[in-house]
């Protein structure tokens, strides 16, 4: 069962005592991400991910890495819109020392000048490298036109002119401004003593400033309207995306979205599939996510078609959003259910998957739902909740969609007069 503790400076620890594994996987959780960051620094977050693993004041670039993967454990981070995630995944004996090296990147980095200037060099080639996988550049263009002119609209590792101009004295600024007690969750699930956790935790963090929460710049009310974006880039395949405007984190239709989302694209026996690829053969990748923020979300469909087949494709897939408004039948609404039960359960035997569950629902939520109680809310969702969520979000008047093909001026014309562009 979860166990939660607020430490008196606004740190929050939560975690699951797990006593019959052998490994352990703890994830220190930064509240500030992307969203976060001003027109002139954007990237920075992802920026100062990278330079936390460059060294900090008791373990150098690579004591950090041995320690950890020198004993069989796995070291990793990420930086999303609204937080930043150090985690490891260890065996049980490993976990304080562990937790010692993941503390001291996140409270004691170094940022040394030299290694911020090789690692600029590092992330302009990140950046680089995916706006030349067409797959991945097309969902960028998608986001600028969910959210644009907002930070949930731009690249997470900036522009190679923000991230040149990013430098020592911006780094430890903002790594000081967010890296606050009051803005950390640590999680942790695996074999441990939850006393000698919460000790250590205490001990490690006991004489740093509190501070505020900061909060990230909102979602403006806009008038929605279709809007297309494309790039003519000479490619063998065509890359679509198009996406609405849908519940945020908190939203009490978040389950039923869910279910609508494996409905429509989430596996093999979706709509989008047997319909786009396994009927009429338009599409080898084709499938749908859903994506949420603190005031905001999206329903996002993507696929890779033949550059002849594009209005085609995009016509089927807007049929197929039509349909489902008109409900769903008692088979595959049982399917769902089962699936997304199935699925959590599953990710749920992996302490990984089980951590990054409880550190995300406790930065974004500030709560953890029990098993009981999604499979509770799961089950309570209707055919007539999946009918009307579906109304609510498939506005076909409301449509966003982002193309990258030969000739895709042409393409998005042809479908720009579809949609009333």
């Amino acid at each position: 069962m979860y166990k939660r503790t607020i430490l008196d400076n606004g740190l929050r620890i939560i975690s699951n005592n797990l006593k019959s594994r052998e490994a352990v996987s703890l994830g220190i959780w930064i509240g500030v991400g992307g969203r976060f960051e001003p027109d002139a620094d954007r990237g920075i977050s992802h920026y100062l991910e990278h330079m936390l693993f460059k060294g900090s004041k008791k373990y150098c670039c690579q004591d950090i890495k041995e320690s950890i993967e020198g004993k069989g454990g796995y070291l990793n981070a990420f930086t999303a819109e609204e937080f930043t995630c150090y985690l490891v995944k260890v065996l049980k004996n490993n976990l304080y020392e562990s937790l010692d090296i993941l503390s001291d990147m996140v409270l004691n980095p170094v940022l040394d000048e030299e290694e911020i200037n090789k690692e600029r060099t590092v992330i302009i080639e990140e950046i680089k490298m995916y706006k030349d996988l067409p797959q991945h550049f097309v969902l960028e263009l998608l986001d600028e036109l969910l959210w644009s002119n907002h930070p949930l609209g731009q690249n997470l590792a900036g522009t190679i002119e923000t991230v040149s101009a990013i430098d020592k004295l911006k780094l430890s600024n903002f790594q000081k401004k967010f890296y606050r007690d009051c803005n950390i969750v640590i999680s942790v699930c695996g074999a441990f003593d939850s006393n000698k956790l919460t000790s250590r935790v205490k001990k490690i963090f006991s004489n740093k400033q509190i501070g505020q929460i900061i909060n990230p710049s909102p979602i403006k009310d806009e008038n929605l309207t279709a809007k297309i974006k494309c790039l003519n880039k000479d490619t063998e395949q065509s890359h679509l995306a198009l996406g609405f405007r849908s519940y945020n984190r908190s939203h009490p239709d978040r389950f039923a979205l869910d279910l609508l989302n494996i409905i429509m694209g989430a596996n093999m026996s979706s709509r989008l599939f047997q319909e786009v690829r396994e009927k009429r053969g338009l599409a080898y990748a084709i499938g749908s996510n859903v994506k949420r923020f603190k005031d905001t979300g999206a329903f996002i469909v993507h696929a890779g078609v033949d550059n002849r087949k594009v209005e085609d494709a995009v016509g089927v897939i807007a049929q197929e959003l039509e349909k489902v408004k008109k409900g769903v039948n008692l088979s595959e609404f049982k399917r769902a259910k089962d699936f997304y039960l199935g699925q959590l359960i599953m990710s749920l035997e992996d302490v990984s998957d089980y951590m990054l569950l409880m550190g995300e629902s406790i930065m974004s939520l500030d709560r953890v739902y029990t098993l009981k109680e999604i499979k509770a809310k799961v089950t309570k969702v209707t055919i007539s909740d999946i009918k009307r969520v579906a109304k609510e979000t498939f506005d076909l008047d409301n449509i966003n969609l982002s193309l990258i093909s030969p000739a895709a001026e042409d393409k998005a014309k042809a479908l720009g007069e579809k949609f009333k562009t």
